[in-house]
């Protein structure tokens, strides 16, 4: 039994898959979040009182940014290379943020459509430097739906 009522899940395994097959365990993701604009509108109740409504308008696309290790991950690589020299037919994949409990079962899918990487950068390279190397990627995608 992975979690028990009550148990709040632990920051720190997490992993990314691209067309439902994993590809990379990740150190960081942030700024993954869904928005979408919100619609006021007046009226005039039965009663002759000023009313104010909300409703919800068009969902906006997000972006989202995660670190790895510098990896020979071949799927990822060949993702981003392809975002990055503008090959959208290929390059527009549906991805997901998966996040696990301490056995390693998926609970929380953040699953994002039409995802394409449009920003990398690589961390410092320091001679006598004894740090792991990371890549910071930025993943914009046109719709995330939470599972």
């Amino acid at each position: 039994m992975s979690l028990q009522p009550g148990d709040a899940l632990t920051s720190h395994n997490f992993g990314l898959q691209i067309d439902g097959v994993m590809v990379e365990y990740l150190q960081e993701v942030s700024g993954l979040s869904q928005e979408q604009d919100v619609i006021e509108y007046q009226q005039v109740s039965a009663q002759g009182k000023p009313v104010t409504k909300k409703m919800p308008g068009v969902k906006k696309a997000g972006n989202c940014t995660v670190v790895r290790g510098m990896t020979q991950s071949k799927a990822f690589d060949e993702w981003i290379t392809q975002s990055v020299s503008g090959q959208m037919a290929t390059a527009r994949k549906n991805a997901s943020i998966i996040v696990m409990d301490y056995q390693n079962n998926p609970v929380k899918r953040y699953n994002m459509r039409n995802a394409w990487c449009s920003k990398i950068d690589a961390s410092t390279v320091k001679a006598g430097e004894a740090a792991a190397l990371t890549e910071t990627v930025t993943i914009t995608f046109e719709e995330l739906v939470i599972q």
